[in-house]
């Protein structure tokens, strides 16, 4: 009988797929597949909505940079203008205070050369009108520049805000 008990066993094992397992073990398998899949579907969600963040944040991060970039630019360029419109404007102002110079001493030269009075007085009078039309014209000349300097530096860093708010919005 010991065979017939072999047989048996060993036919029930080849026979059965599954072994004879209690129905709470059956249930405690089932319920654990049952949260396994969730939880890798769950997995898989998270993945790609931190994946579409890493993707998202390179292109927001490449934007800033392109930004920066315009921006170091623009202040580049304004500097630039500034510095030249300096200098433009000290040669201006030098050439002016040169001019006036030199008619101070023509001047100077030409009332040494006055024999009477009521000539002195015509000459100082015709010195005054010719220094005050001649500081006028260098004034003019001298804000005009100074305008167009303000223009020139601040123009390249107005037309980077412009295009950063064009973007953002």
């Amino acid at each position: 009988m010991a065979t017939t008990s072999r047989k048996s066993a060993a036919e029930k094992a080849a026979t059965t797929v599954e072994p004879d397992l209690p129905d709470e073990v059956l249930s405690t398998t089932e319920a654990v597949e049952a949260i396994v899949e969730p939880a890798l579907e769950m997995q898989e969600s998270v993945r790609n909505v931190l994946q579409k963040g890493a993707v998202e944040t390179r292109a927001a991060f490449a934007k800033a940079k392109a930004s920066a970039e315009d921006a170091a630019s623009a202040f580049e360029l304004s500097f630039a203008a500034a510095k030249d419109g300096v200098v433009a404007f000290n040669a201006k102002a030098f050439a002016a205070a040169r001019a006036n110079a030199e008619a101070n001493f023509d001047f100077l030269k030409a009332s040494m050369a006055i024999r009477s009075i009521p000539d002195l007085v015509a000459l100082q009078q015709e010195f005054a009108r010719k220094q005050t039309d001649a500081a006028v014209v260098q004034f003019t000349d001298l804000a005009a520049l100074a305008k167009k300097t303000v223009v020139e530096t601040f123009e390249p860093i107005k037309d980077q805000v412009t295009k950063a708010f064009k973007i953002a919005v």
